[in-house]
């Protein structure tokens, strides 16, 4: 026991806490199964490793400031058949991301755009991706505050450090001009550096008027966002109200379709 001990203690020494702790277990199922050296020690530093991950992992959640924790398989994509099951599986491999690519979710409100961001957020923070997530209202308060104070640069970082940056609802809000540019900047500092995934409710032809009304400013944000992107048109009724949809005592109000088209 004094060995056993000594061990105990020297992992904790060098940090390894959850091996420590189940030292003993280990090495007694380890005896019981006959197992060879190595196969204990792999098995006691997975268990760390494992733990390690984890807490790295709900870390990383909380810094993302996703609004839930959604994952692919809560969609239901048998509800929105206008959506591409594989295509969304697909940008699930974070292939678009290790490319600095972007991803545009379109379609009226109530469709699961947000629920499909924050899923592949979710998948980006499992395969090690640094993640922020942000409403655009908050995102360019945030930036236009620091933009009066003069500091727009440092206050830029933390939206340019992640590698994927969700900025959710854009079009719920018109923006002034002021907060237009700062949305701009952030856009042209991203670009081909790191991905984005945006949702929105607003064709690209309505861009303009949702940027302060400027079309010039409006056709240079789109000329970065489209240049390298994944665009997914989502047609449907509200998704959040699928049930109730289903069992006839819901209709979403008609949208006209083609003005989400591309």
């Amino acid at each position: 026991m004094l060995q056993l001990d000594k061990v105990r203690d020297q992992l904790e020494r060098l940090k390894l806490s959850t091996a420590a702790s189940h030292l003993e277990t280990r090495l007694r199922a380890a005896m019981h199964r006959q197992a060879t050296y190595l196969d204990f020690l792999e098995d006691l530093l997975e268990g760390e490793l494992r733990i390690r991950e984890e807490r790295h992992l709900q870390l990383r959640l909380r810094m993302a400031r996703l609004p839930y924790r959604k994952t692919l398989e809560d969609f239901d994509f048998t509800f929105q058949p206008s959506l591409d099951e594989k295509a969304i599986r697909e940008l699930a491999t974070m292939s678009f991301v290790e490319r600095a690519e972007n991803v545009l979710f379109l379609g009226p409100p109530e469709v699961g755009k947000t629920h499909l961001a924050v899923a592949l957020g979710l998948e980006a923070l499992r395969a090690g991706y640094s993640v922020y997530f942000s409403p655009l209202a908050r995102l360019v308060e945030d930036l236009r505050r620091a933009y009066d104070e003069r500091r727009l640069n440092v206050r830029m970082r933390p939206y340019l450090r992640p590698k994927l940056l969700i900025v959710d609802e854009v079009g719920y809000t018109k923006l002034d001009p002021v907060a237009a540019n700062v949305f701009f900047q952030l856009v042209n500092a991203r670009y081909e550096r790191g991905s984005l995934i945006l949702t929105s409710n607003k064709s690209f032809g309505e861009w303009g008027e949702l940027l302060g009304g400027d079309v010039v400013l409006a056709t240079a944000v789109l000329d970065r966002l489209l240049h390298h992107a994944h665009i997914v048109n989502i047609r449907g009724q509200s998704y959040r109200l699928r049930e109730k949809v289903r069992a006839g005592v819901y209709a979403t109000p008609r949208v006209d379709e083609e003005r989400h088209n591309t």
